[in-house]
């Protein structure tokens, strides 16, 4: 039931699991881009790419979004079972770049679903604008990405807990929108084929032996 509604409306989803980094100061494209296979200084501002943390081996540590907030700014997305490890291995890398990390308090929410924009602009929250696989800040201590993990439309929002219960009350008043559980969100993803680290990626495995060359720039 939750997978079909998350097909044919709109699914909420607490992913607040997940851990958002903000990194910044004028070593920090250098810095991700010693981290990541991605020159993260050729992004545009609010353009978001998918990359993984590799090891010395080329395995993944993880895969993650990777959002150009400003000149000097950025915004880390990672999985949840393995914040702790990657920031403990950003900071460590970190030590040689003016850059500093910051790990972020934040809820995290995702709506998925093709009337997620339309549930969104109810409550409040424009998305017009905002175009696949790009992030923004629309308001103070907010950050909302347009990507997913479903296969589906549908937005992320990272934003203090006071403001996402605001939020989460105004988008339940809505019948189109359901909370979803994250065995749905499972079988979401695996039906749109797409990847969970310790599942189908693993630090033993590398981006050519998952088929994630595409994930690379040449």
């Amino acid at each position: 039931k939750e997978h079909l509604h998350t097909r044919e409306q709109a699914g909420l989803f607490d992913i607040s699991h997940m851990k958002l980094f903000e990194v910044s100061g004028p070593g920090a494209a250098a810095l991700l881009a010693r981290a990541c296979p991605l020159d993260a200084g050729a992004l545009d501002i609010s353009q978001s790419k998918y990359t993984f943390f590799l090891n010395e081996a080329a395995g993944i540590i993880d895969d993650l979004i990777i959002t150009r907030l400003g000149d000097e700014r950025f915004m880390v997305v990672a999985n949840a079972g393995n914040a702790a490890t990657d920031e403990k291995h950003l900071r460590a890398l970190a030590a040689d770049f003016d850059a500093k990390v910051d790990a972020l308090d934040r809820v995290f929410l995702a709506i998925q679903g093709p009337a997620a924009w339309a549930a969104l602009a109810r409550a409040g929250i424009e998305t017009g604008s905002l175009l696949f696989m790009h992030g923004i800040e629309p308001r103070q201590n907010w950050f909302m990405s347009r990507s997913g993990y479903t296969g589906e439309d549908g937005f992320e929002i990272g934003l203090p807990e006071a403001d996402a219960r605001a939020l989460v009350a105004r988008l339940l008043e809505d019948e189109r929108v359901l909370w979803i559980g994250l065995a749905a969100r499972d079988s979401l993803r695996l039906e749109a084929g797409l990847c969970l680290h310790g599942q189908d990626i693993t630090p033993e495995i590398d981006p050519a032996s998952a088929g994630l060359m595409w994930a690379i720039p040449k």
